[in-house]
């Protein structure tokens, strides 16, 4: 159902989402094993291969410290991130984020990655579908897009998977790998709140 721009300003994020056998919920910027969490998903190889932070993450400090900044961002209405979990153990799994929350134009970017030894389930899918329903319903966006580096192909399938439709190539859009000073292109994706509802896998 759509909502009015007024309730998408006064709408505030939920705490928990759950579905598809995960759970969604908030990060915890003091936790240890958390901060443990965070720092083996961005640290991870393949993680760098298609994704270059701004800030780069290089111990447990500075996962805390990414931690607490997403923590104030969620805090301000900038962004939303979630831990994504397995329901039943609450065993860590990876992260999804909600980004760049634009309330004028009702517009967010979306965002995420999965631990090596979760990858291969449809924890990607299976959480960006979760998070997409929940910015559709609650956060009030209209519209959601998502973006990877050329050449991930996996992240393309994940995109198309749950109705992020492919609209084209941003040049030179990413840093390259482990740079900041030189780019490369990426494909764009994008759902609509009026697109229909993709069948779970």
């Amino acid at each position: 159902m759509a909502l009015t721009r007024e309730r998408f300003r006064s709408s505030r994020p939920g705490p928990e989402l759950n579905g598809h056998g995960l759970r969604l919920r908030a990060w915890n910027p003091e936790s240890g094993a958390q901060a443990e969490a965070w720092l083996r998903g961005v640290r991870d190889p393949d993680f760098r291969r298609w994704n270059t932070p701004l800030r780069p993450v290089a111990d447990v400090h500075g996962a805390h410290e990414a931690l607490r900044a997403r923590a104030l961002d969620a805090a301000a209405g900038r962004s939303v991130s979630f831990r994504v979990t397995e329901a039943d153990s609450g065993t860590t799994l990876g992260h999804i984020g909600v980004d760049q929350i634009d309330r004028a134009l009702r517009r967010a970017r979306v965002g995420y990655w999965v631990l090596p030894e979760a990858r291969g389930r449809g924890v990607a899918t299976r959480s960006l579908l979760l998070a997409a329903r929940w910015a559709f319903g609650v956060l009030g966006v209209h519209r959601l897009e998502l973006d990877h580096a050329l050449g991930h192909d996996a992240s393309c399938r994940i995109a198309e998977r749950c109705g992020f439709r492919y609209e084209g190539t941003l040049r030179g859009a990413l840093p390259q790998p482990e740079r900041h000073d030189a780019f490369r292109d990426a494909h764009l994706h994008a759902r609509l709140a009026t697109d229909p509802e993709p069948a779970v896998p």
